[in-house]
């Protein structure tokens, strides 16, 4: 240890976990949104009046990434998690229901000049079982998009975690998106009426009577409404 007079540097740090599932957004030098937009018909993906969205299962998405950088930032992480009904799907894979895969790209604009330019942001991406990772090692001020494809798989409801970014050496320097709730489900047989007609035995769960009883009136197809 050193002796004697001078500046003393340091920096304290804090890890917690939330009380409440239920986060709201929090801009702290970044701004991020998410949205999913369903690949197929649009009746795939619907909100509830209480915010939750109800996505068809089997059915793909397009899960679309937002973040704005108030400041010129470096070495910046974006952690999206995903539900646990839901997992990303790899397009050097192959296996999604459309024809080309969007390329993701990341547009970069700054404030006040109305010039807007195409360019390659994120450095590195990864796509996990349970998350997509982005990382920049240089952000300039700006809006930065990045999409990806995602499939419906497992029927249930889940809490979806904030999309959170941040600078990794900087990390109280952060944004996220308020936490959501997601619920997959049959919807109205539509899916399930190609397994059935290849006499695979089916089980639609629904949560809405209505549409569980048109998937049972009119594909016949046997729904248990939960």
């Amino acid at each position: 240890a050193k002796q004697g007079q001078g500046r003393l540097y340091y920096r304290l740090g804090l890890r917690y976990a939330p009380r409440d599932l239920k986060l709201p957004a929090s801009e702290q030098g970044f701004a991020v949104f998410r949205t999913f937009e369903p690949t197929g018909a649009p009746s795939d993906l619907e909100m509830a009046s209480d915010g939750t969205l109800r996505l068809k299962a089997g059915a793909e998405f397009k899960v679309t990434l937002t973040v704005i950088a108030k400041d010129d930032a470096t070495f910046v992480a974006v952690d999206d998690p995903l539900p646990a009904g839901l997992e990303a799907i790899n397009p050097a894979l192959g296996n999604h229901l459309l024809p080309e895969d969007p390329e993701p790209r990341a547009r970069s604009g700054h404030f006040g000049l109305r010039r807007w330019f195409w360019r390659p942001t994120f450095t590195h991406t990864e796509l996990r079982q349970d998350r997509v990772l982005l990382f920049a090692d240089d952000l300039p001020a700006g809006v930065y998009t990045h999409t990806y494809l995602a499939r419906a798989t497992t029927r249930g409801t889940f809490v979806v975690p904030p999309t959170k970014a941040l600078e990794m050496y900087a990390p109280e320097r952060f944004g996220r998106n308020a936490s959501t709730v997601v619920e997959v489900a049959s919807n109205d047989g539509y899916l399930l009426q190609y397994f059935d007609a290849k006499k695979i035995k089916v089980l639609g769960i629904e949560p809405c009577r209505s549409v569980a009883e048109y998937a049972m009136r009119e594909k016949s197809i046997p729904t248990r409404i939960e």
